[in-house]
C-alpha cells in the first residue's frame, strides 16, 4: 500500500488557553489536517490538561477532525465522555491499562477511529494482536506529559509500524509526536510516518506564524 501524503495535526497542548476556540479556528484556516488533543490526568502523566467539556467547548470552533490522545488511566469509564463531546479518533496508551482489545472494542463501539500510542520504551511488538482493530499508531518520541521536549530518534521504531501497517494491509494512519520540527519531520516521514503531532513547532511564532511553520512540516 502506497504511503499516504503527509497530514499535519497541531496539538493545543502549545496554544494560548486563555482562547482555545480562537486558537483552533486559527489552526484550522493555517492549514492543519487533524486538531490534536492532549488529555492528560495528572496520574498516567504528570500533567493535567483538560477533560471532555473542554473538547465539547471547542468542537464548534471547526469541522477539521478531532484527534484525542488520552494519556489517562484508567482510560475505558471516559471513552463515551469524549466521543460524546465531538471526538473523531481516540487514542489510548499501551501501557494504560491490562485490557487494551477491550477499550479498542470500546472506542470502535461508539463509532468513532480507534488508535493506539506507544511510549518510547515499549516495543513495536506489544500491539501485533490488535492491528485488525487500528485505525491509527501513535509512536511517542518524546516521553508523555509535557510540550516541548527534545526528539529522541526512534526512528528503527517508526520503520517497524510502517512495515507492521504494510504488512496488514489496511488503512491506518503512522503518527508521530514529540519534538517534531522542520528537521525532525522529514526523518520521521522518510522512516514511514504520515501523521506529525507538533505543537511548540506550530504555535512559536503566534498566530501570524501558524500557516508557514504547518508548511514546513509538510516534506
Amino acid at each position: 500500500m502506497p504511503q499516504k501524503p503527509v497530514r499535519i495535526a497541531p496539538s493545543i497542548l502549545s496554544s494560548d488557553f486563555s482562547k482555545l476556540g480562537e486558537e483552533v479556528a486559527a489552526i484550522d484556516k493555517a492549514g492543519a489536517d487533524y486538531i490534536h488533543i492532549d488529555v492528560m490526568d495528572g496520574h498516567f502523566v504528570p500533567n493535567l490538561t483538560f477533560g471532555a467539556p473542554v473538547v465539547k467547548a471547542i468542537r464548534g470552533a471547526t469541522p477539521k477532525p478531532f484527534d484525542v490522545h488520552l494519556m489517562i488511566a484508567p482510560v475505558d469509564p471516559l471513552i463515551g465522555d469524549f466521543v460524546d463531546a465531538g471526538a473523531d479518533i481516540i487514542t489510548a496508551h499501551v501501557e494504560a491499562g491490562p485490557h487494551l482489545h477491550r477499550t479498542l472494542q470500546a472506542i470502535k463501539s461508539r463509532g468513532v477511529k480507534a488508535g493506539v500510542s506507544l511510549n518510547p520504551h515499549t516495543p513495536i511488538d506489544a500491539i501485533k494482536h490488535v492491528v485488525d482493530m487500528l485505525d491509527l499508531i501513535l509512536i511517542m518520541t518524546v516521553n508523555p506529559g509535557f510540550g516541548g521536549q527534545s526528539f529522541i530518534p526512534l526512528l528503527d521504531k517508526i520503520e517497524a509500524a510502517r512495515s507492521m501497517i504494510d504488512a496488514s494491509g489496511r488503512d491506518i494512519d503512522l503518527q508521530v509526536d514529540g519534538g517534531v520540527n522542520a528537521q525532525t519531520a522529514k526523518q520521521c516521514v522518510q522512516a514511514g510516518a504520515d501523521v506529525l503531532v507538533a505543537g511548540s513547532f506550530v504555535f512559536k511564532d503566534g498566530p501570524e506564524g501558524y500557516a508557514s511553520n504547518i508548511q514546513a512540516l509538510r516534506v
